[in-house]
């Protein structure tokens, strides 16, 4: 019984500093859950001007920075980079630990995208003759992709509206406030609004959007492959 409980002791020792260096526990004031399913983690960080936030570790993500700033991130064996973001700017990481410090005179707002599981190939397989980049690609610019996501900004002007076409599952970050129209493949159509910063899960999806209102409309769109 008492080498059960040691054993018991040893493995909780063990495993408290995986559980403390996940960023939503050791620096919860800084970073909350936005989403999460099966597939990504939507991490929304709201860091104070020159705030420090402890170590900690995220899987491959990706991160839309909704304010310009400088970051100082300090890796466990002590060496240091700083990186400059502007507004709207989205970035890809590779699986990391570190601790980070807001350089700017002003509060920063981040969202980070952690990939989980990979999807299935029903869920991500979309065709050339329905790919939004290749049937509008005056609104769909691809920022960057690799083997896990391809990262799309989308820009409507006002009233514009593109033509139909076939997203992936998807995690939409946006960077305006917005109101479109979405007329999907059956006829049907439906209105959404949205607010800078809020991100949104989709599954597979075809439509026709178009910007009902005035003003120009921007999206960072994470599409997993």
């Amino acid at each position: 019984m008492q080498r059960a409980l040691m054993l018991f002791a040893l493995l909780c020792l063990a495993l408290t500093p995986a559980l403390a260096q996940d960023p939503v526990k050791v620096a919860a004031k800084q970073c909350k859950v936005a989403l999460e399913n099966e597939y990504v983690r939507i991490l929304h960080w709201t860091v104070s001007a020159n705030q420090k936030s402890p170590m900690h570790e995220h899987p491959a993500l990706v991160s839309i920075s909704l304010s310009s700033g400088k970051t100082r991130s300090a890796n466990p064996d002590g060496k240091t980079t700083e990186v400059e973001t502007k507004a709207g700017q989205a970035t890809w990481s590779d699986s990391e630990k570190h601790s980070s410090e807001n350089l700017s005179g002003k509060a920063g707002d981040v969202i980070q995208v952690e990939l989980k599981k990979k999807p299935s190939a029903a869920m991500t397989a979309v065709p050339a003759s329905e790919d939004s980049v290749k049937v509008d690609p005056k609104h769909y610019k691809v920022e960057f992709q690799n083997d896990r996501v391809r990262v799309l900004r989308i820009k409507y002007g006002p009233k514009e509206k593109s033509v139909m076409h076939l997203h992936p599952a998807n995690v939409a970050v946006f960077l305006t406030d917005g109101q479109g129209k979405f007329t999907l493949s059956d006829g049907k159509t439906q209105e959404e609004s949205f607010k800078a910063g809020q991100s949104r899960w989709a599954d597979k999806d075809k439509h026709l959007p178009e910007n009902l209102t005035a003003k120009p409309f921007e999206v960072i769109l994470v599409e997993l492959k």
